[in-house]
């Protein structure tokens, strides 16, 4: 199993996996004339098994509502026929599907495809390891056995095409299926329902931004070969508008990881993140903390009290301040006061402290230079103030600005949360106008290192974990190269946070 699983999460049903209660989606559009034979193929072992069949006739121009109804009279199977009254798409009709079978209080749903493209034959090696409780999404891949899609008919252009896409997109996410896009595919109702499926795109797309809300949930993705079959049937899909859609949905979710846009594809992960490689602004914080004796120290604005911890780490004892009491901040940390530094820092943080850290936090109050100010009272004699802000005049913000598409990101230097905006220019202004000496200072480039973060593999066992990756080789380090650079080079326009040490102007 992936790295993603997690012992008790996944329920199995029962030892002989036939207490699970399983459901059939079959999406169809025009397909009169392959629904009945789809239908027909199902196994009779699975028949026994099945608890729902819903048909999804998603407007379709002939006979497919008329054909599914006709086919119910005549089978035992507990088939259930819809009609859409307007065409809702590709997504659309699976959107309506999943939340038909989490209403149904069914556990598990295969999508099947009316066209009959996806062999309805083995539609129980899709079904057996979510029964079994041993993943949460079981895809049908074309690609595991080598050769297999070619013989099938895929035609070549196809072929390379998904090759070519999978590729980038495991790049981009960081895992390591052989198939991104086989259509066939069977989901736990518990991890449907756990994932934001009702926001994707109503497109061909749709199977692609499941996969990236799957991933971003912790989900396990198992992969099983099935057979390749090209028949009659009509392709729906415009090539190259589908790459187009579907380069862009791992892209922005890749986007989102590290910061920027919105962040509603990164649902599930952390808002705050520390950043530890030497050439990042936690990872210079640190280095210039492991260069003093034991000291007492203060974080303002400590988050979760992970950083802190790392301080308290190098032998010094930690107070932090934040306005929320995130879990588990005490166990990191020294002592902790909840407080709103806007309101001023509380008495019962204590006094004569050798450090205060202020990283990643100026930007986040209304008035920073009276913050700075109140921390010259709380310094012991020779104490120094350590600080970081992001620079908004770095390439990406202006950029944006001069677009004229400003708006803020999910994290980042133009966090949401974010009241203020500083340059070079302006925070050392700040510091003079808080009465500080600036004694170092320091910049740094993009945090490359968040990108690379969520490559962990979500799928399961076999073939389809092997590849997975996180984006970084030679590509990765050559714009890691280029962005350090355009720091040394630049620092007002390819810095992504300026740093500081001060201290109380001696003659104020």
């Amino acid at each position: 199993m992936g790295r993603h699983d997690r012992p008790g999460t996944l329920r199995a049903v029962s030892a002989g996996a036939a207490e699970a209660r399983i459901g059939v989606l079959v999406v169809a559009y025009n397909a009169a004339t392959t629904l009945a034979g789809v239908l027909d193929r199902l196994p009779e072992s699975f028949r026994q098994r099945v608890d729902q069949v819903l048909v999804c006739d998603d407007a379709s121009q002939d006979d497919t509502y008329s054909v599914g109804l006709g086919y119910r009279e005549l089978s035992e199977l507990p088939l259930t026929v819809i009609r859409h009254p307007v065409n809702l798409g590709y997504g659309g009709n699976q959107k309506s599907g999943y939340r038909w079978a989490i209403d149904h209080g069914l556990d598990i749903v295969v999508l099947l495809h009316g066209d009959g493209q996806y062999a309805p034959e083995v539609i129980e090696d899709l079904v057996d390891p979510l029964a079994a409780g041993e993943c949460d999404a079981v895809f049908g891949s074309r690609m595991l056995d080598p050769g297999s899609a070619r013989r099938g008919g895929m035609p070549m252009y196809k072929f390379v095409g998904n090759r070519i896409l999978t590729r980038y997109e495991n790049a981009m996410v960081g895992l390591g299926l052989s198939e991104w896009h086989s259509g066939y595919r069977a989901y736990r109702t518990e991890a449907l329902a756990a994932i934001p499926f009702d926001q994707n795109s109503d497109g061909f797309d749709f199977d692609t931004e499941i996969i990236l809300q799957l991933h971003e949930a912790g989900k396990t993705i198992r992969e099983v070969p099935i057979p390749t079959y090209y028949g009659d049937e009509i392709c729906h899909v415009n090539g190259l508008r589908y790459a187009a859609d579907v380069a862009a949905d791992v892209t922005r979710y890749r986007l989102h990881r590290l910061g920027f846009g919105s962040g509603d594809m990164a649902f599930a992960h952390d808002t705050y993140e520390l950043k530890l490689t030497p050439d990042s602004s936690h990872g210079r914080l640190l280095d210039w903390m492991s260069r003093l004796p034991p000291a007492r120290v203060l974080d303002l604005g400590c988050a979760d009290g992970r950083f802190g911890a790392l301080v308290r780490a190098q032998g010094h004892t930690v107070t932090g301040v934040d306005v929320t009491e995130h879990d588990g901040v005490r166990d990191r940390l020294d002592h902790f006061v909840t407080a709103d530094l806007d309101d001023g820092i509380p008495d019962e943080v204590g006094d004569a402290f050798d450090v205060v850290l202020a990283a990643d936090v100026l930007e986040h109050t209304v008035q920073p230079a009276e913050l700075l100010r109140r921390t010259t009272d709380l310094l012991a004699p020779g104490g120094v103030v350590l600080i970081s802000v992001p620079n908004f005049a770095h390439w990406y913000p202006r950029a944006r600005v001069t677009l004229g598409r400003f708006d803020y990101d999910r994290r980042g230097i133009l966090d949401a949360g974010h009241v203020r905006f500083f340059t070079r220019r302006s925070i050392e202004r700040v510091l003079r106008t808080a009465g500080f000496t600036i004694t170092r200072h320091d910049v740094v480039g993009l945090p490359l290192e968040v990108v690379e973060r969520g490559s962990e593999s979500a799928t399961g066992t076999g073939p389809a974990a092997a590849g997975g990756g996180g984006g970084g080789g030679v590509a990765g380090r050559v714009v890691a190269a280029i962005d350090r650079a355009g720091v040394r080079l630049w620092p007002t326009m390819f810095g992504y946070q300026f740093l500081y040490e001060v201290r109380p102007d001696q003659t104020g």
